[in-house]
């Protein structure tokens, strides 16, 4: 038995038995629930938004006023509804047709992978006793040390991985029962939270950033090349006032390679399972959608995990903003890198949208009640136009005198969270 278990040098492997994984919602397949909890969560949080909007119910916190959202977008609400449904027609299709092609999910190996990377844990100690080596430490003397004052699994680190003491039986496939060296406890706890968490973790993460990659270069394309443009990505900006149920809507050509393509090539290459996949295409959509929601809430966790918000991204629908802007849906990282970020004022400027678009609904009304209305457009003063330097570029900015309705209260969020 003692010459048996000499020839182990890591601690066995685990035999396996496979089964196929039951669907978390039977009897429909969980790659087809990946396809249908985005949908499902899209519209249950639009219509929560939308619920607000109509009862206007927290207007201290609009990006925009109601008088904005009627008159600045160049699109219905019944479009907006038709475009969206179509473009999640054309997803569910795609994905479903990717779907069929998804190998068989099973369960049972669980305890394999883990005993895989408590393996590899075990491998990586045999490095320490030459690392500490070329400090000057002598590891198997430093290793007894710590042996004699308790520390028995430290000990073991230290000296490479070596457990004299944690043993185990195995089974040979001829029958023979042999001793075999065991994982620890620490090793197997470690490479259970890799298994169940960590590398979840950095799939979730490399997910993310494929996304956030794809979509800022293509988004970015979509608006310096004039027909790419034109052709697709001029639809999405006919909501110069975002709302939450207008995330998706975009020309479908456009929404297939920006959203579906986009987040598909995410899920591929990071490798996620179904259950996985649930919880990334659901999240990034609604991330997308409270984006585009209108409002900045300071208790919403989605507005303050990462910097791109609703408040950020409605800068990129103002005429003013249009070029810069460009990522989404996570985080701002290419923006920041590229010089293509907002860093100019936005208060005065969302304030003369809101009083030209007040000042359209007043003409109207003051028409229908056949009341002589106020020019919609106030003639100002305005200073001298100033141009200066900023790094690369040189920008033009026109300074006036701060307009009296700023010293009134007003809708919309503070300046603080419109970047002022």
């Amino acid at each position: 038995m003692a010459n048996a278990s000499a020839t182990f040098d890591l601690p066995p492997l685990p035999s396996y038995t496979t089964s196929v994984r039951e669907p978390l919602f039977p009897p429909i397949p969980d790659n087809y629930v990946a396809l249908i909890l985005p949908i499902v969560a899209y519209w249950a949080m639009s219509m929560i938004y939308h619920y607000l909007d109509v009862n206007n119910y927290f207007e201290q916190y609009r990006l925009h006023t109601p008088a904005e959202l009627s008159k600045r977008n160049r699109v219905t609400r019944w479009e907006v509804v038709r475009d969206v449904v179509l473009q999640q027609i054309i997803q569910t299709i795609f994905g479903a047709a990717m779907a069929y092609f998804d190998p068989v999910e099973t369960l049972g190996r669980e305890e394999y992978d883990i005993a895989v990377w408590a393996q590899r844990i075990r491998f990586l100690q045999k490095a320490i006793p030459p690392i500490l080596a070329l400090v000057g430490v002598d590891a198997a003397g430093l290793a007894k040390t710590v042996s004699q004052h308790g520390h028995t699994m430290l000990a073991g680190a230290l000296a490479g991985g070596s457990y004299p003491g944690v043993m185990q039986s195995v089974i040979l496939d001829s029958g023979a029962e042999v001793s075999a060296p065991a994982f620890t406890g620490w090793e197997l706890t470690l490479a259970g939270f890799i298994y169940w968490y960590f590398v979840p973790a950095l799939q979730f993460m490399l997910a993310v950033s494929i996304v956030d990659t794809w979509q800022y270069f293509l988004h970015r394309a979509m608006h310096l090349n004039r027909w790419l443009y034109v052709t697709f990505h001029s639809r999405h900006h006919r909501l110069y006032v975002p709302y939450a149920f207008g995330a998706l809507y975009n020309h479908p050509v456009e929404g297939f390679l920006l959203d579906t393509a986009g987040t598909g090539i995410g899920f591929l290459v990071s490798g996620m399972t179904n259950r996985q996949a649930m919880w990334f295409f659901t999240l990034s959509t609604i991330k997308t959608v409270d984006d585009h929601c209108g409002y900045a809430f300071p208790w919403d966790p989605l507005q303050h995990f990462t910097s791109n918000n609703a408040a950020y991204h409605d800068i990129h629908h103002q005429s003013w903003g249009i070029k810069t802007n460009f990522s989404q849906p996570f985080f701002i990282f290419w923006d920041r890198l590229l010089g293509t970020q907002w860093t100019g004022e936005v208060k005065l400027r969302y304030e003369r949208a809101r009083e030209s678009a007040q000042k359209q609904v007043d003409a109207d009304a003051a028409q229908a009640n056949k009341v002589p209305a106020t020019p919609a457009v106030e003639e100002r003063e305005h200073e001298p136009v100033v141009v200066f330097s900023e790094g690369p570029a040189t920008r033009t900015r026109l300074r006036r005198k701060t307009v009296d309705s700023l010293k009134r209260p007003s809708h919309g969020v503070s300046g603080t969270v419109l970047h002022n």
